[in-house]
């Protein structure tokens, strides 16, 4: 089921704890994010976690933020590649995340949750509060109000961190557009010092609510990292796998 939040976040609320409670106490699936600089690998583990939890019998899915529905994904190439002819400016591409996400949320993760399904998301609010709060420097209160609304109660059961120093995951990064004649998105052409910043942000964020948190090594073997990531949601999830 979707969980309740931090007294941090929830701080950001309008609403009662108690309705919020209430709400998510309807789902039965689980809803985990992976979070984490650029390089950091979440689409692989991600994918792994999947696997792992299909094999025992529970069902699983993948998405993504930006992303996910045919809305985000329209939003995703605007956000991402520039796709309407110029870049948005810094509250407009907040509002654009936010949107997307909403679009997720309702299209996508509550029915999810609600039929009994595992999501496993590759981004999801932590990473506006990172990128926009933290790297833009937009008023940090601001983004996580407008997160709790485009969420609309859904949160995360556990939020994977995994980190890793920014110049490792450039270096993977450069690897990946070798092997797949890729290039660089809009937010990869920030300056290393944006990224430091994000990085913080999301270590900032760990140490608030280290109750929905868990932070990964990402920088070890791939392998490595999947165990790790599977070790932690079975002891979270001890009562459930």
């Amino acid at each position: 089921m979707g969980r309740t939040c931090s007294t941090s976040f929830l701080a950001a609320l309008s609403l009662s704890k108690g309705l919020f409670i209430a709400n998510l106490s309807r789902m039965s699936g689980k809803f985990i994010t992976l979070e984490g600089p650029e390089g950091s690998g979440k689409s692989t583990q991600a994918q792994i976690l999947i696997r792992r939890l299909n094999e025992l019998g529970i069902e699983a899915m993948y998405t993504r933020e930006p992303g996910g529905t045919e809305l985000g994904e329209a939003i995703r190439n605007i956000l991402q590649h520039n796709a309407a002819g110029e870049a948005p400016c810094e509250r407009a591409e907040l509002l654009l995340f936010e949107a997307s996400r909403n679009q997720l949320v309702e299209k996508v993760i509550r029915p999810a949750l609600a039929k009994g399904i595992w999501v496993i998301c590759d981004r999801f609010i932590d990473s506006t509060t990172a990128y926009q709060g933290y790297g833009r420097g937009l008023p940090i209160d601001e983004v996580q109000s407008i997160n709790s609304f485009a969420i609309n109660w859904v949160a995360p059961d556990l939020t994977l961190l995994l980190d890793i120093d920014i110049e490792t995951g450039f270096d993977r990064i450069a690897q990946r557009f070798l092997e797949l004649g890729a290039s660089a998105d809009r937010f990869e052409k920030e300056e290393r010092s944006f990224h430091e910043r994000v990085r913080q942000g999301y270590l900032s964020q760990a140490e608030t609510e280290p109750e929905r948190f868990r932070i990964v090594d990402a920088s070890q073997d791939p392998e490595m990292v999947s165990i790790k990531i599977w070790k932690t949601v079975r002891d979270v999830f001890s009562k459930s796998i």
